[in-house]
């Protein structure tokens, strides 16, 4: 048993417990303390971990207990270079995203950071349960959380319309999701995540299964056409559900695809199934641009950015899944969407923390209602224009190298697929800096810029923390490509054996 691994799911369980009955106004001092500490044991399993293991499917950190020989499911986790990586985006992320609230004028009362740590056990159940029930059980459990928090502290006049639309969609999905898995397990000697991967399914239950499964995903992500739920729960949810929501929420649907899709249901992608997912995908990349291009809601135009990439990135893996199944072994598309996924976590929470801090100086999300901060707030602009570069791609950042794998692996299958996901690079480069224009540059309020200031502490410590990131993952990208490469050969070796 993997003592490190069980620090990890039980810090922040045991976390949110104690602010739940925390009664001091400490809370989030305590929440932040808490979460740093379970970064500092992620660091530490990062420090013993052997990515090239992972070639041969060998976990490291394993825990293994049976809980129900009834059903054949075992409490089985264990951490590959694909759970590494997220739980690097998890638990690095959520100390920032915790120390973001320190900010705000609401007095956000214990349980909001209760309900954060549990959302963070949630999530490291996810990306690292190796049992199909296990994982479904973690999937619920994140979705209880996010939902409260976006229900409780969201725009009051739309919290009932939005947050019922968000557990709608997501609950629904996730019922398609288990449906599937119960399929699968009737089929299969366990719900062990080997033995689901082997079970003996025709390619009509191969494809009834694939779209069960990817209804859930493709609705958490999201991708078209089932996204309609994230404009308004992204825009009216408080920003650190926002943050938690784009950041890495929507990551366990990536890892979900790698881990129970692809290799469970390979005849499926490798006929029409594939075909569709990539041509909704493509659909979604331009359709997410060419919204986001017409907003003026600076926290809409950021969604519809995310919703774009994300688009991008499932392309990727679904395009580099046909080529395995149709006899070119690659795992580019794979590589470019865990690189993608790693920048995208970092680079879209900094431009929601960046909307909230617009908004807290100019009273408003309307760009056309903002303009001149960067006469008095240099240090803001300068780190916004850092995180703004790394959304779009630019060379030397964070975003480009996932970027550019995706579109030459996309390229490889299609080029005129590439050709359109590549004009997207253009279009996003367009919305970002119109509302980076708008906002820093254009003539604003001189009553409002005259009591503006520049950034506070901890607007400051969380925007260089992801600044520094995105510099740093721009120049050194290969540590994140060699983390997850052993765990993307095994899973689409699995396709194809």
């Amino acid at each position: 048993m993997s003592y490190h691994l069980l620090a990890l799911l039980l810090i922040p369980l045991v976390g949110s417990g104690l602010l739940f009955a925390w009664k001091g106004k400490t809370g989030k001092y305590v929440a932040l303390v808490i979460a740093l500490l379970q970064m500092l044991v992620t660091f530490l399993i990062l420090n013993g971990f052997d990515s090239k293991l992972t070639v041969d499917s060998v976990l490291q950190h394993e825990i293994n207990y049976p809980w129900s020989q009834f059903i054949k499911s075992t409490l089985h986790f264990g951490v590959d270079g694909m759970s590494m990586l997220l739980l690097l985006l998890t638990n690095i992320l959520m100390p920032l995203i915790i120390y973001s609230s320190f900010n705000e004028n609401v007095n956000y009362r214990n349980s909001f950071y209760a309900l954060i740590l549990l959302m963070q056990f949630g999530l490291v159940g996810v990306f690292t349960a190796l049992d199909g029930l296990l994982f479904y059980v973690f999937w619920e459990v994140t979705l209880i959380p996010i939902w409260l928090i976006a229900g409780l502290w969201g725009q009051e006049n739309k919290r009932i319309q939005f947050t019922t639309k968000f557990f709608v969609y997501t609950f629904v999905g996730s019922l398609f999701m288990l449906g599937a898995f119960i399929y699968v397990y009737l089929y299969a000697p366990s719900f062990g995540v080997t033995d689901m991967y082997n079970a003996e399914l025709n390619i009509n239950q191969q494809t009834v299964v694939f779209w069960f499964i990817f209804f859930a995903f493709a609705v958490k992500l999201p991708v078209f056409p089932f996204h309609t739920w994230q404009p308004d729960t992204y825009t009216y949810s408080p920003t650190q559900a926002t943050m938690i929501l784009s950041g890495i929420m929507l990551k366990m649907a990536i890892y979900g695809i790698f881990r129970y899709l692809l290799p469970v249901a390979p005849d499926a992608i490798a006929g029409i199934s594939g075909s569709i997912v990539i041509m909704l995908a493509i659909i979604g990349i331009l359709h997410g641009a060419l919204i986001a291009l017409i907003q003026n809601d600076i926290k809409r135009i950021f969604t519809y950015s995310s919703f774009s990439h994300v688009g991008l990135m499932v392309a990727g893996i679904f395009a580099t899944a046909m080529l395995v199944m149709n006899g070119t072994f690659t795992i580019e598309g794979g590589e470019g969407a865990l690189v993608q996924a790693f920048a995208h976590g970092f680079n879209i929470v900094g431009l929601f923390y960046c909307a909230d801090i617009l908004y807290k100086r100019f009273k408003t999300r309307d760009i056309r209602q903002m303009g001149g901060l960067a006469r008095v707030a240099p240090k803001f602009a300068v780190l916004f224009m850092i995180v703004l570069l790394g959304s779009v791609g630019l060379p030397l950042t964070n975003g480009f190298i996932g970027e550019f794998i995706l579109l030459k692996s996309i390229f490889d299958f299609n080029i005129l697929a590439a050709i359109i996901a590549g004009i997207t690079i253009i279009l996003a480069a367009a919305y970002l800096f119109r509302a980076y224009g708008y906002s820093m540059f254009t003539t604003g309020d001189e009553e409002i810029l005259a009591s503006a200031k520049d950034l506070s502490v901890p607007e400051f410590t969380v925007m260089v923390s992801i600044a520094f990131v995105v510099i740093f993952f721009g120049i050194f990208p290969q540590p994140v490509i060699d983390l997850v490469s052993g765990s993307l050969k095994f899973i689409y070796q699995s396709m194809v054996s």
